[in-house]
This record gives C-alpha cells, structure tokens and sequence, in this order.
C-alpha cells in the first residue's frame, strides 16, 4: 500500500449513491476556471462521480460519458456551464489543445475523464482524484491539488466529506 502524499486525502465509496452524494459535495464548490482531473481504470466510477458533481453545480441535464462527442456541456438555470472532457479517446495531449481548454475555464468549471492521458494540456493549477475499483462496490479516491485555489478547493473538500 502507497502512503498518501502530504496534502492529499482518501475517500472510500462502497457504493454507486454514494460515489455521487461524494461528488455532489465537490460540485457545490467549483467554480468557473477549476479543473478537476479523474484518472482510474474502467469501472472505477468516473462517471458516476461526474453525475455527482453535476448534480451538486446545479445542472439540470443528465450526465452521460462523452466518449464519442468528447465534451458535454451541463447547463444551469442561472446560464452557467459545466464542461465534461472524456480524453479517452485522445491520442495526445496536442489534441486536447485543439480543444481550447482554456476558453472553456473562462466560461465554467472542467471535468476530465482520463485525465492522465492528456495530463500535458491542462492547466497547473487542478484538482486530482486517482480513482481505483476495489471491488463490485467499493472504490478508493485519492484527492490532491496544485494551485492555491485548487488547494483551497481540496480543503473545502476534505471539510465538507469529514469535517475536518
């Protein structure tokens, strides 16, 4: 077992509900220009951490992986937008500047499945949450940030998931 890194914390999900009622949490905190990265194998609960956070933000459309369309645009009522990148089937980084990730963080907050696969092309500053199945049920997320505002994030967090 790996120790965790100083400024990071673990969360343990033993259930699907649960993973969202996770990210729900995390979604009633972000704001425009936050980059939240998600790297896990398949099943390890990406998505339905994504449906989470949506859900949290406010959106009022339904979440769904955007491996064909690569982006989802999440809407709320107030005209905001939530960004949803599945960079799965991106072969590089180079790509995913194409992109133009940055005109997306001035209009809203980004969610990027596969993250590590275009690591290169995000901003510094991200929140990072290695996601790992462990079994039917249970997933193990480890959060850590870089930036000051995405270290403010995880903190916010690390509050609202254990009051601490």
């Amino acid at each position: 077992m790996a120790v965790i890194e100083k400024g990071s914390f673990e969360v343990i999900s033993r259930s699907p509900n649960q993973t969202r009622r996770i990210g729900m949490r995390l979604g009633e905190l972000l704001h425009p220009g936050d980059v939240i990265g998600l790297e896990g194998n398949l099943g390890a609960g990406k998505t339905t951490l994504v449906q989470g956070v949506a859900s949290g933000w406010g959106s009022y459309d339904s979440v769904s992986s955007p491996t064909y369309v690569l982006v989802n645009v999440y809407r709320r009522l107030d005209h905001n937008q939530l960004y949803h990148l599945d960079a799965f089937r991106l072969s590089s980084p180079e790509e995913a500047v194409d992109l133009d990730i940055d005109a997306l963080l001035v209009q809203g907050p980004l969610l990027v499945e596969w993250a590590d696969r275009i690591k290169d092309a995000l901003p510094e500053g991200l929140l990072w949450i290695n996601m790992r199945l462990i079994n039917d049920e249970q997933r193990d997320f480890i959060v850590h940030a870089r930036g000051d505002r995405h270290k403010d994030l995880l903190d916010q967090f690390r509050e609202d998931i254990y009051g601490i």
